[in-house]
């Protein structure tokens, strides 16, 4: 068995380690004996995305941002089949923002996304930054995830969400949700290390394109005993007893 995970554009979206995600992915994968094939599309390195069963998205400057948003927008049909189609996606901050309709900036700039999802994201002053805790939706075990968000924007939508916020603030600050679902897509805004301290949610990944590309049912067992340590200890210090 092999996996495609096209990593989008790694060398403009790749604030606070969320390669590591890829990395991660990556070694779960071959520790399974799956072979990844990993494959940077970016400027000047494009590729077909049909190709791909895992696409990963990481958050960016506002200049790297930029520069993506412009040169992504001719994709917009190729990402909207891929995940139409069942394609896992996971897009973390600015990738999660692009994917709606548009962003409107600190200087009231609206910047058109790609437009696969209604939602569009406007940027506030105070920054949304810290850990974050919250509840899953995907009916994972241990229901909670860890992670680290860091962001100057809002997003409102009505598309089921990642999870509900424990700790934190997630999607807005206001409605104590966190990211969004749709099909196989994930949007989320937590930052970093998100893949190797949750790793249910690297394997649901795994599995839900092994399932869609090869109807495998369940993963190998492997000792997750060090990433869920690290789980637990984010537990530990942020939760404040609510988990």
């Amino acid at each position: 068995m092999e996996l495609n995970i096209f990593h989008m554009y790694p060398d403009l979206l790749n604030l606070y380690g969320d390669i590591g995600n890829v990395t991660c992915l990556k070694k779960r994968c071959e520790w399974r004996g799956i072979k990844i094939n990993i494959v940077d599309f970016s400027l000047g390195n494009e590729a077909d995305i049909n190709g791909a069963d895992i696409l990963f998205m990481g958050g960016g400057s506002d200049r790297g941002q930029n520069i993506v948003y412009s040169h992504f927008l001719k994709y917009k049909n190729d990402v909207s089949n891929a995940i139409e189609d069942g394609s896992v996606f996971l897009a973390i901050c600015g990738g999660y923002q692009l994917l709606g309709e548009s962003y409107i900036d600190a200087n009231g700039m609206k910047i058109p996304g790609l437009g696969v999802f209604d939602y569009t994201t406007e940027s506030e002053v105070e920054r949304l930054i810290g850990n974050i805790i919250i509840k899953n939706k995907l009916g994972l075990n241990p229901q909670t995830i860890v992670g680290f968000e860091n962001h100057g924007g809002r997003t409102y939508h009505d598309y089921n969400a990642l999870g509900s916020v424990v700790v934190g603030n997630g999607n807005n600050g206001k409605d104590e949700l966190e990211g969004m679902i749709y099909k196989n897509c994930i949007g989320t805004y937590l930052h970093g290390p998100l893949l190797p301290k949750n790793p249910h949610l690297a394997d649901h990944i795994i599995l839900t394109a092994l399932k869609r590309k090869y109807d495998i049912k369940i993963l190998d067992v492997i000792n997750d005993d060090l990433e869920y340590a690290a789980h637990e200890k984010v537990l530990e210090l942020y939760s404040n007893g609510k988990v």
